[in-house]
């Protein structure tokens, strides 16, 4: 499988160069993408350090736009037949990825998504982030007659070409909801399977905050209706 890994970037200098070395070492990305979006410390020099590297191509945007204006932008310049978001920030881990190909290999999914709630290892921690995410996923199901365990996942692996005809329209975190309702009003199989997971404390970097629950929210309500 041609795969290209997109790492949405955000002041992530703590982790960066970590997070790039273990998807090198699955030896599974013809690609690595990494999405700047707009950084403020030390992520941007680190980045252009990678400038001559085979397999790692950077693209720097001049503002902070959010996660999903990077993810959209990493979609459309993906170079391999499929891709995988991978966040920056360590939370999810790379070795999980032959897990995530073989139901795509296997002919029985269009797009799969790693589920942290189907019984793998993880940290248990951020009680509250846990009961939202639940709430979002039985939203999910409720509106778009499905059974998922975990929507707001951060690994979601997919073909390129068929992710480009939908249009995308997430700037921040919302991204999620967006993506989950389109694939699955047009009909898109999607597979879960389980991934380990390691969540930060908001002291450890963690960005995503309450507002962006309700954002969710409104996003799958709002796309069930419209496109």
């Amino acid at each position: 499988m041609q795969l290209t890994v997109i790492i949405p970037v955000y002041n992530e200098e703590e982790t960066l160069e970590e997070i790039i070395r273990r998807v090198k070492e699955t030896g599974l990305a013809n690609e690595i993408l990494c999405v700047d979006d707009g950084s403020t410390d030390r992520s941007r020099e680190i980045l252009k350090g990678y400038e001559n590297d085979p397999i790692v191509n950077v693209i720097f945007s001049e503002k902070n736009e959010g996660k999903g204006a990077a993810v959209r932008k990493g979609i459309l310049a993906a170079r391999s037949e499929y891709a995988i978001i991978q966040d920056a920030d360590l939370e999810y881990n790379p070795a999980c990825y032959a897990s995530l190909i073989k139901p795509i290999e296997d002919g029985i999914a269009d797009v799969v998504y790693g589920s942290r709630f189907l019984g793998a290892a993880r940290r248990p921690i951020l009680f509250w982030n846990m009961v939202a995410n639940k709430i979002l996923t039985l939203v999910t199901n409720i509106l778009y007659n499905n059974i998922l365990s975990d929507m707001e996942t951060g690994y979601k692996l997919f073909k390129v070409s068929s992710v480009r005809e939908i249009p995308l329209h997430a700037h921040s975190f919302d991204f999620e909801p967006e993506f989950t309702a389109k694939i699955l009003k047009r009909g898109f199989r999607i597979y879960e399977v389980p991934i380990e997971f390691t969540p930060r404390y908001y002291t450890e970097g963690k960005k995503i905050k309450p507002k962006d629950g309700l954002i969710a929210l409104w996003t799958l309500i709002k796309y069930r209706f419209v496109d």
